[in-house]
């Protein structure tokens, strides 16, 4: 699988080694099969890895972990929470929009493309990088969890003062991988509508999280995203 996927350096360095792996070759056989049978996977396959992509290994400093991505046409892009320009914004991402406008006074966008998030260092990772269209879940245990369980253990132990947002019990199961001595560790429920009544909102991840930096002398993450109009997701 490691020659065939174009994982980006700094990411590559650390853990492409993994792609290695038995069930590497499993999840990739996999996903070959699926496709010959003419499922449609998503997101389209230049776009799996865009979460590292975006955001190399040391630009790291938010990670935001999600299930799997969206199974929709047109909505997954490799980043979590995230949907391409134009799609209408998902329940879940608008209760996070909602949540920042409320904590930090940021207007909510007029779109759910997180890109520049992930440009300034959030890294938006799902558990899970592929999905079959409209089969939530559907490429669960297939082998992606032990890949993004080693893109998190390599970034607990080779950085220090990173922030984990971990909304979830699902996510909350990768807070295992991380020390919360060497890291900000913020847990709270999903952000889904079915949840966020019972802790999401109101919780001030945002705005922790820039407290947290700046409790460091680090400059605080931008959480406004632009105009639609003004987007480049290039």
């Amino acid at each position: 699988m490691n020659d065939r996927v174009r994982l980006e350096p700094s990411w590559k360095e650390r853990i492409g080694s993994y792609l290695d792996r038995p069930d590497m070759h499993a999840l990739s056989t996999f996903l070959r099969d699926e496709k010959a049978q003419g499922k449609v996977i998503y997101p389209p396959g230049p776009e799996i890895f865009n979460a590292f992509t975006h955001t190399p290994f040391d630009r790291v400093r938010v990670v935001i972990l999600g299930q799997d991505p969206y199974h929709g046409p047109g909505q997954a892009h490799g980043l979590s929470f995230s949907v391409r320009p134009g799609v209408r914004v998902p329940p879940s991402l608008l209760n996070m929009f909602k949540e920042i406008e409320d904590s930090l006074g940021i207007p909510r966008p007029d779109h759910g493309c997180l890109t520049p998030w992930a440009d300034r260092g959030v890294l938006l990772l799902n558990a899970s990088l592929t999905v079959e269209a409209g089969q939530a879940a559907s490429h669960q245990g297939k082998g992606w969890e032990g890949f993004t369980d080693a893109a998190i253990d390599a970034l607990n132990r080779e950085r220090e003062g990173l922030v984990f947002m971990l909304w979830g019990s699902h996510a909350q199961k990768k807070g295992q991988l991380i020390d919360g001595k060497r890291h900000c560790i913020l847990r709270s429920v999903h952000p889904s509508p079915l949840s966020a009544h019972r802790g999401f909102m109101g919780c001030g991840h945002f705005a922790k999280a820039n407290d947290y930096f700046a409790s460091r002398g680090e400059p605080p993450i931008d959480w406004s995203l632009p105009r639609r109009a003004e987007l480049d997701v290039s």
